[in-house]
């Protein structure tokens, strides 16, 4: 089968289209014909291996997976012994996220993991930049306890963890949103014109969907308990030492919570899709083949939502 592969780290250029074996199903497993995946700043960072920390986790000589691409929408193509969740046929979706291996023709799946057959009213494309995004989302709005009336500020609302945290902080939880960006297809506060900064101490949440914020910034913009909440390290890797530090403090805390992929989360936003109140925003797709153009411009840090490869 085909698939994107890359042999050791670098910039986009080190990833290639090269055949490689196709897997089979096992006990209990299902082997999806991907028809769509997407270029995340995941796949970016194991490519890149940066932070230098990645290499721990990735290899520290040369890659140990080749094939990356954790989310995906395809058909079931095969199942293995044991499988009841699915038919040869199905549509599915879902996300690989420990594994890799979705920007591939084929990729193989435990019936138990965060793998759910397709919403009817939507493409493959949409399928596959479903998952990533709104699980981490989800993760981050969960730990501070979003709820009813409650005012949170998003920035990087326009990325794919950005857009969903906006979609499912307002249609989910219930909360007030200020979303902070630079869009053009959304209405919000452009942080090349506009000082978010001056917004006073009104939030009861700050969630930086891109990890970029100084926490000098945030806590001007925080209630006396309000929380600041991150998906990432942060600048000069403040995030983790400042979750510590605040962890028993009853004012202005950090966190820097981490996702559990799971079914039932793929469940919950496939739940959501089907009763209108969330939608996977799709920036450009790329054919497989141009994997290296849609990685550069993902890396550009310009995109709106998610960057598709299809591969069907």
């Amino acid at each position: 089968m085909r698939a994107v592969v890359h042999d050791r780290y670098g910039g986009p250029e080190v990833l290639r289209v090269d055949d490689v074996e196709r897997p089979s199903p096992r006990d209990g497993e299902v082997l999806v014909e991907v028809h769509a995946t997407t270029v995340n700043r995941t796949d970016c960072g194991f490519r890149a291996a940066t932070p230098f920390l990645t290499r721990f986790f990735s290899g520290l000589r040369a890659p140990r997976t080749r094939v990356l691409g954790s989310e995906f929408a395809g058909t079931i193509a095969a199942v293995g012994p044991g499988v009841t969740e699915f038919d040869i046929g199905d549509r599915v979706f879902g996300v690989n996220a420990n594994g890799f291996g979705a920007h591939a023709e084929y990729l193989r799946m435990r019936q138990s993991a965060p793998i759910a057959t397709m919403p009817s009213a939507i493409t493959f494309e949409e399928a596959a930049s479903v998952c990533d995004g709104a699980i981490l989302a989800l993760t981050c709005l969960r730990w501070p306890h979003v709820g009813a009336g409650q005012r949170i500020m998003i920035y990087g609302a326009s990325g794919a963890i950005g857009t969903a945290a906006v979609q499912l902080a307002t249609h989910h939880f219930g909360a007030h949103v200020t979303a902070v960006c630079t869009t053009k297809n959304i209405d919000v506060i452009d942080y090349t014109k506009d000082d978010f900064t001056a917004a006073g101490p009104i939030h009861d949440v700050v969630f930086d969907a891109v990890g970029k914020l100084r926490y000098t910034q945030v806590r001007s913009l925080l209630t006396a308990r309000g929380l600041y909440v991150s998906t990432d390290l942060g600048h000069y890797w403040q995030n983790p030492p400042l979750a510590l530090v605040t962890k028993f403090s009853p004012r202005r805390r950090v966190m820097m919570p981490l996702p559990r992929y799971r079914k039932e989360e793929v469940l919950l936003v496939k739940d959501l899709i089907e009763q209108g109140k969330y939608r996977a925003v799709v920036d450009r797709s790329y054919p497989l083949d141009e994997v290296v153009a849609a990685t550069a411009y993902v890396e550009t840090q310009q995109k709106t939502g998610n960057v598709v490869l299809t591969v069907r």
